[in-house]
């Protein structure tokens, strides 16, 4: 059988990101792009574009992977329960493949996470593995004996829209998700969850990857102290420009 490159690609809610892997698994490209917001066929051409540069003028056909927020409904083929929704309830893997004019693989990104982690990562030895993953969303997968355990719908293991346990008075009802409900864990822990926090608290609007970058330099505000003394919302004085 003759081995073939393969071409990974996740597609997150602020980047995507790609790499070509030759047949011994050594990294030979690496590409990051952001990721359109809010449109459904911009983010099929991101998505395209980038496998075929990936590809590049390589004769040998590359097999492609897509790891996605969300999963594909096993009754409807479409896409569900994406925190970039402009991506639900369309025909993604049938749209990228004809573009393509190939077959591509589709997973749960944080399925994709868990099971690499369970076989040759930190779960690795380990007969149970919960995967959790953070970042414009938070998602998390269920392995075990080195299988998914994925449930009849294809989301076993997402807790992202379980609510938060054991709230404070003060955490009630919570803020609002994209799934129509509040206090979703999702709305706590993701980084739109942080920069929405921060906004609350010190009435400065930052994105995440800032607030973790001043709260390195020291910022006592970026590293939510706020919390720990117990400040109200919008009282605090903010130097976040301190450290910009």
């Amino acid at each position: 059988m003759t081995m073939q490159n393969r071409i990974g690609i996740d597609l997150g809610g602020t980047k995507i990101s790609g790499s070509l892997l030759d047949p011994s698994g050594q990294i030979q490209k690496h590409i990051r792009v952001d990721a359109p917001r809010g449109d459904y066929k911009e983010t099929l051409r991101a998505i395209v574009a980038l496998a075929r540069e990936l590809k590049g003028d390589e004769p040998e056909q590359a097999t492609i992977g897509i790891g996605i927020p969300g999963s594909i409904s096993p009754k409807s083929g479409r896409i569900q329960n994406a925190n970039s929704t402009w991506l639900n309830n369309t025909p993604f893997k049938a749209d990228v493949e004809e573009a393509l004019g190939q077959p591509v693989r589709i997973a749960n990104d944080a399925n994709c996470f868990a099971i690499t982690e369970a076989i040759d990562g930190s779960g690795a030895g380990f007969q149970s593995v919960f995967g959790v993953i953070l970042g414009t969303g938070c998602g998390g997968s269920f392995v075990f004996d080195k299988q998914i355990i994925d449930g009849p719908r294809a989301i076993g293991g997402e807790w992202g829209h379980t609510p938060l346990p054991a709230p404070e008075p003060d955490e009630l009802p919570g803020p609002p998700c994209w799934c129509g409900r509040r206090g979703c864990m999702e709305t706590w822990v993701s980084g739109p969850a942080l920069e929405a926090d921060h906004l609350r608290h010190c009435g400065v609007e930052f994105p995440a990857a800032q607030i973790a970058l001043n709260a390195a330099k020291g910022c006592a505000e970026c590293s939510a102290q706020h919390e720990e003394i117990h400040i109200a919302p919008g009282t605090r004085p903010c130097r976040c420009d301190q450290h910009s």
